[in-house]
């Protein structure tokens, strides 16, 4: 007989199905990230009350009937008279989860809920986790077309590459509405305000900079490109094979896209070879970079070592060599942190109701970032704190002027 278990969010009595499918049970009273997650990290609130019979009939039928019908007459009413204006979707199919990879669709569930108490929590914005049972990029595109009625933006989340870069630039062609891949787009804005400010606290800019990027899925591409968007110097990206360059016969259309952008060196061979005399290192690939290449780095150089949870290069080696030295975990300074990003981003959309995000919305978010320092500028704070109150509104407001400055805002 399966043991009951007291549901902590309902105080009803539930079954322990675990048991009885001859499966192991968690045992919560010894771990407490389960005994968070028991019954999900969220829940639908109403917004209005619903006291009595005069409440009800406002809220449903008959009340509910006179709105309908105005946004039938004028669908831009949507935005006024219904959540859409303030919703976010965060689709998954579950193909590349945080460290964990291709766990499936349920098993991505605790992140995407994770993800959606997160716009919320910094950036006053709900969200609705939405894992889908197919990996397929066009049957994926074609589900959230039909399901964007109900949205105001699509938050991507943890979708392999390549299909992650096919599957948001068929929804932006499609939709009138923000999609946005936050592990290419929000890793790369937090970067860039990072290397902003790591660039003047070491008296250089970006055009000064030479950096190499260890990782060549979505978000190595996405930071690549944005930083010769916002006009680093030069940049290499290597993949697990080498340094992604012209004379490779292997590349994919993705890879031989970005050889054709990035490495105005020219640079061939490994990451080693390329990391000699670079003043930038940033890992987003889970490998590990050996010391001697570290140390062979340009005098005063910058290492964001982001791999999670052990980073390319560890804290303890990358301080021998490196001025300013970021990771992707809490429990050192200067977290690189998408959390700093994406709520800003999609509240200062969804507040001008703009039709997509923008390369110029994205800088300015990591302008917006990177400023909220201010004159607290140091090797060890180069980005701030995820708590940091200011954060957020920064983003937004910077975000909502740059719709509106490149004509994509509708209010």
């Amino acid at each position: 007989m399966a043991a009951e278990i007291v549901n902590p969010r309902s105080d009803s009595k539930t079954h322990d199905t675990a048991d009885a499918a001859g499966l192991s049970s968690p045992d919560e009273p010894f771990d407490p990230a389960f005994a968070l997650h028991r019954g999900g990290k969220m829940a639908v609130q109403a917004t209005v009350p619903i006291r009595d019979k005069d409440d009800l009939s406002l809220a449903y039928t008959p009340g509910v009937a006179k709105v309908c019908s105005a946004i039938a007459e004028n669908p831009e009413l949507v935005h006024d008279y219904t959540w859409k204006s303030q919703v976010v979707a965060v689709v998954t199919d579950g193909t590349a989860v945080l460290g964990l990879g291709d766990i499936g669709p349920e098993a991505s569930l605790p992140v995407m809920e994770g993800k959606a108490i997160l716009f919320k929590q910094f950036g006053g914005v709900d969200a609705v986790p939405i894992a889908l049972a197919t990996t397929d990029a066009d049957e994926i595109v074609d589900t959230v077309v039909r399901l964007a009625p109900s949205f105001g933006g699509v938050n991507l989340e943890d979708i392999s590459a390549p299909r992650c870069f096919e599957i948001e630039r068929k929804l932006q062609e499609r939709l009138d509405i923000p999609v946005f891949h936050d592990d290419q787009h929000g890793t790369a804005v937090v970067t860039l305000a990072a290397l902003r400010n790591a660039a003047k606290l070491s008296g250089r800019t970006l055009g000064d900079l030479r950096a190499v990027i260890s990782g060549a899925g979505a978000a190595g591409v996405a930071i690549a490109k944005f930083l010769l968007e916002a006009g680093i110097g030069d940049v290499a990206v290597a993949d697990r094979k080498g340094i992604v360059s012209g004379d490779r016969t292997d590349l994919t259309d993705v890879k031989r896209e970005l050889a054709e952008i990035t490495n105005r060196a020219g640079i061939t061979g490994s990451l080693e070879t390329a990391l000699a005399g670079a003043d930038v290192f940033i890992g987003v690939s889970g490998g590990t970079v050996p010391e001697p290449a570290v140390a062979s780095m340009a005098p005063g150089a910058f290492v964001f070592a982001m791999a999670n949870p052990n980073p390319e290069v560890h804290p303890d080696v990358a301080h021998k060599y490196a001025a300013v030295v970021a990771t992707g975990r809490s429990d050192y300074p200067n977290q690189i942190n998408n959390v700093l990003a994406f709520p800003g981003i999609f509240a200062g959309a969804l507040q001008v109701r703009a039709s997509r995000i923008t390369e110029g919305m994205k800088i300015a978010a990591a302008n917006a970032l990177a400023d909220v320092v201010g004159d607290e500028l140091a090797a060890d704070y180069v980005i701030p704190s995820p708590f940091d109150e200011r954060v957020a509104p920064a983003v937004t407001a910077a975000v909502a002027a740059a719709a509106r400055a490149e004509g994509v805002a509708r209010r």
